[in-house]
């Protein structure tokens, strides 16, 4: 006869704990686990706000830093937001000069490693083996003409994934001018997807689907949209080739996957007509895949969607169509006489244009209230067009090929927090300066790329240890002629 459960019987709670207790397991937490830690309960937010657990996260990141005795948690959000917006003078810097004296086509930046392209060939470095002087530059020629967009996607969502060791590795795909897709991993082409009538134009941003068997799309200068699937073996990618959507009657210039159904997929051609496909419908007329259609004035820019809106930016405007009516609800933004690029953060109701000398940030729910758009900032002081521009969360890059300089911005505000040179000082204060041809943001790190009559140059930074503050008291001008410890490649073999 089993004894009944004695009535005296209690349950221990985590916060029948004590704080220190507490406060020492949650040092293992990730940021994330610590915020959702402070929602839970007053108790618990306690302690997640103790200073034993941020005094343990700063150590972890910046142990040479001094701390301060209380109000550690403060201290350290603000480092790491200090060091998110490149607010320093001194970071670590590695100059990679590059033989070919050409434009940089694209450069793609994902923790350490660098990969950029140059007319057919594409050429990948690491910084960490470049600084040890272990490795150089890998060169990949399989290309034989100008290659016109690169993406890099997890090899968890191809053939190639083997085991869970894996599982943080990404896959490089290039689209080229020769009517081929290159997928490459471990420094060598391991598929090769031929189908459309001339050159591959685009890639999408995103592969398609929500199960194991994902595809990508491109967009060919012979106005069809081709998807293939990554799953397919075979180094010449037989049977990848899964559908052609035909509709477009020019070129197809941009594309992008729909962030509420990953199923859809957003394409415009350079006639300014706007797609919209289901790529899970089944039938042998494959222009019925095509589920809305629209137009916008002026040549395409760029296109982005999030959620289910699709942002357009073509000629002076930046539009706003809603996917799942295809209707016009918003213009976000108009810069005269036209604009150079355009970028969005999901998370924030802002958007960021380049123009002519200048950029501009825009808030788009200020904007609902209104028939004419204003800026909420003006981001001056470049020459020429703004063609390059990243933004996250903590911070908007502007840079252009006219302009040696980058400029960086608070997201937020549109304050200016630093100004860097992205060529040789030489070059820079010479009649035939290098401009900015190509750059990459990953965090704390930046990448830029420029060329001259000699050489191009591969410039890295990464301001995650920087210690020197960009003074308060300096002039906009005068951050911009600061010169940091480098190293360059001579540096590096020496």
């Amino acid at each position: 006869m089993e004894a009944e459960p004695s009535s005296t019987a209690t349950t221990t709670r985590i916060t029948d704990l004590n704080e220190d207790s507490l406060a020492h397991c949650a040092t293992y937490l990730s940021l994330q686990d610590l915020s959702n830690l402070a929602t839970t309960c007053k108790s618990l937010k306690r302690v997640a706000y103790s200073d034993p657990i941020w005094q343990h996260c700063f150590r972890e990141h910046w142990p040479r830093e001094l701390l301060q005795t209380s109000g550690l948690r403060e201290a350290y959000l603000k480092r790491r937001v200090a060091v998110q917006q490149f607010k320093f003078v001194d970071p670590l810097v590695a100059d990679l000069y590059i033989t070919d004296a050409k434009p940089f086509d694209h450069i793609i930046l994902d923790k350490n490693d660098i990969t950029f392209s140059q007319g057919s060939l594409v050429q990948m470095t690491n910084i960490d083996s470049f600084l040890n002087g272990r490795d150089g530059v890998t060169a990949l020629s399989d290309h034989n003409a100008r290659i016109t967009c690169m993406r890099l996607f997890p090899l968890s969502e191809t053939s190639l994934f083997r085991s869970e060791t894996q599982r943080k590795e990404n896959v490089l795909v290039t689209s080229s001018c020769d009517h081929s897709i290159r997928l490459w991993w471990k420094g060598s082409c391991q598929r090769c997807f031929r189908g459309h009538n001339g050159p591959v134009l685009t890639l999408s941003d995103k592969l398609l689907g929500d199960g194991s068997a994902k595809v990508l799309a491109s967009g060919g200068e012979d106005g069809t949209v081709r998807l293939w699937s990554l799953s397919s073996s075979g180094k010449r990618g037989q049977h990848a080739l899964k559908a052609t959507l035909y509709g477009h009657e020019k070129p197809i210039k941009l594309m992008s996957v729909a962030g509420h159904r990953t199923s859809l997929l957003a394409t415009i051609s350079k006639d300014s007509k706007v797609r919209v496909w289901d790529t899970t419908t089944s039938s042998a007329v494959r222009s019925s895949c095509c589920v809305g259609m629209t137009s916008v004035p002026g040549a395409p820019v760029d296109v982005k969607c999030c959620e289910s809106l699709l942002y357009v930016a073509a000629g002076s405007s930046v539009v706003a169509i809603d996917l799942r009516t295809m209707q016009k609800v918003i213009t976000v933004a108009i810069y005269q006489p036209k604009l150079c690029s355009f970028a969005i953060v999901p998370s924030k109701p802002l958007i960021c244009t380049g123009g002519i000398d200048k950029a501009k940030l825009w808030d788009i729910r200020i904007n609902q209230e209104t028939l004419k758009p204003e800026p909420v900032a003006e981001l001056d002081g470049h020459t020429g067009p703004v063609t390059l521009l990243h933004m996250d969360p903590y911070k908007i890059v502007t840079g252009g090929p006219e302009d040696s300089y980058i400029n960086v911005w608070e997201t937020d505000t549109g304050a200016q927090t630093n100004s860097f040179i992205c060529c040789p000082s030489d070059a820079a204060s010479s009649s035939s300066g290098m401009g900015c041809s190509a750059m990459a943001v990953n965090g704390t790190r930046i990448v830029t790329a420029s060329y001259g009559e000699e050489h191009g140059l591969v410039c890295f930074r990464d301001f995650f240890n920087a210690t020197c503050a960009v003074s308060k008291r300096e002039d906009v001008l005068a951050s911009k002629f600061w010169d940091p410890q480098s190293y360059s490649d001579g540096d590096a073999y020496s």
